[in-house]
């Protein structure tokens, strides 16, 4: 297990049973767990950045959830969040041994997640094309460097 300071990684293939509309089905998902100081506001953003659902909710998590992969926000410990600041833009926390990639379905949403909930995407000139993909870095609203991309029309 990885722990980096907001995110909690646990990437992993596994093959779930899940109850939807009364009928059982397997289904592999990809699943991300970030610890975050502000759950409303982190899960927000990559509820409309991935375009995810809220599937469950208290006042310590959100699972979000889409097609092929599941991101549970979760509230770090109180003791904790308040050693935090989280500065305004948010500081992207570069130094970290992990960046989660997300394929998604268009840049665009995601600026406008960012721009709507906190977080960056960096601008359209600087992204790259490979693979297939045209690719750019971001951050959520509390710095933690995400890569998202989406297919590149022209390959």
């Amino acid at each position: 297990m990885i722990q980096v300071w907001g995110v909690f990684l646990v990437y992993r293939n596994i093959q779930i049973d899940r109850e939807l509309d009364e009928k059982k089905i397997k289904s592999p998902l990809q699943a991300l767990c970030i610890f975050a100081k502000n759950v409303n506001q982190v899960s927000l953003f990559y509820q409309q950045a991935l375009g995810l659902k809220v599937q469950a909710s208290d006042k310590s998590h959100d699972l979000l959830v889409g097609q092929h992969h599941e991101v549970v926000v979760h509230a770090i410990s109180k003791a904790y969040a308040q050693s935090i600041e989280i500065e305004s833009p948010p500081q992207r926390r570069e130094d970290v041994a992990l960046k989660p990639i997300f394929v998604v379905e268009d840049l665009e949403l995601v600026r406008a997640a960012a721009k709507t909930h906190g977080g960056y995407l960096k601008p359209i000139k600087q992204a790259w094309r490979i693979r297939g993909y045209i690719v750019l870095d971001g951050s959520d609203p509390e710095g933690n460097v995400i890569q998202f991309k989406q297919v590149d029309p022209e390959s």
